[in-house]
């Protein structure tokens, strides 16, 4: 393989025609240029130069080694620059977070990206554990959980706070525990952990979410209140959830007199480089929670 330095000297050679100033650009010596000279003629079992006393013109050999070696060292340093540059509004930005959350900001990132399209983002919906999984793996750039990571290799930064609902049909008015009873209970995956967190902290009563008739399943964040708006039962889901909900007058939100919110969490490898771009999003995500 040749040498790059050996070929950088060459060219130089090549076009300034001249040992001395080619030394003087390169800040080498002048037995330095005629080295390295030397041992890519060695290397190459070729003679590169014609000498005619302090005077050369370039072999054959030498003609076809500049034309294609000018390429290669323009082409490594557009490489270099390239590798160099850290765009804020260019290449790919992976992010994963729980669907409640990932409502609210998937449109905001969107937009974010219709203003630089040159920005991709690449967003998924997933549970806290597959969000910690992926950032652990190197799968994804950023992600957002609920909880503070328990592995050692990634971060966990304080983001938010979202606040928890209870939501029943839009006849409902004031929900008492045996009207919740009457009701039963909508569930997603993540329901026994929200209705535990928040009933239990505002109706003496609960046990757990067994305690009540299940009523439907949904594991599509978007969809878990259809079920609510066609009065089969409650369900307690996070405020952007809610939110998002195209069909408000059909359901009902009641803040319970004990508020309870789950915390967000901004999630990274740790100890790896943020790059511009995933920065950008990264202040993005703070400015819409």
């Amino acid at each position: 393989m040749i040498n790059t330095t050996w070929l950088r000297t060459f060219c130089t050679l090549a076009e300034v025609g001249h040992f001395t100033r080619t030394a003087e650009r390169l800040h080498m010596t002048q037995s330095g240029v005629s080295q390295h000279l030397q041992k890519l003629e060695s290397q190459l079992g070729h003679a590169l130069l014609a000498r005619e006393g302090k005077q050369f013109t370039l072999t054959d050999a030498g003609e076809r080694l500049y034309e294609e070696g000018r390429k290669i060292l323009l082409a490594l340093q557009d490489l270099e620059q390239s590798v160099g540059e850290d765009p804020a509004y260019e290449g790919q930005v992976r992010v994963m977070s729980p669907g409640s959350v990932g409502l609210r900001l998937y449109p905001q990132l969107l937009a974010l990206q219709q203003q630089h399209p040159a920005l991709v983002i690449d967003y998924r919906f997933a549970p806290n554990r597959d969000v910690e999984n992926a950032i652990a793996s190197d799968e994804i750039d950023i992600g957002l959980m609920s909880r503070v990571s328990t592995r050692e290799e990634v971060s966990s930064q304080l983001v938010a706070e979202e606040e928890l609902l209870l939501v029943t049909p839009a006849k409902v008015a004031k929900p008492g525990w045996q009207q919740l009873l009457d009701l039963g209970f909508i569930d997603h995956p993540d329901g026994s952990h929200h209705a535990g967190l928040l009933l239990g902290a505002n109706y003496p009563e609960f046990e757990g979410t067994s305690m009540f008739r299940k009523q439907g399943f949904s594991n599509q964040i978007g969809l878990i209140l259809e079920p609510v708006s066609m009065g089969l039962g409650f369900t307690v889901l996070p405020a952007y959830a809610v939110e998002a909900f195209l069909k408000p007058k059909l359901v009902r939100v009641h803040r319970l007199p004990k508020p309870v919110s789950e915390t967000l969490y901004l999630v990274s490898r740790r100890r790896r480089t943020v790059p511009n771009r995933v920065t950008t999003v990264i202040n993005e995500v703070m400015k819409k929670l």
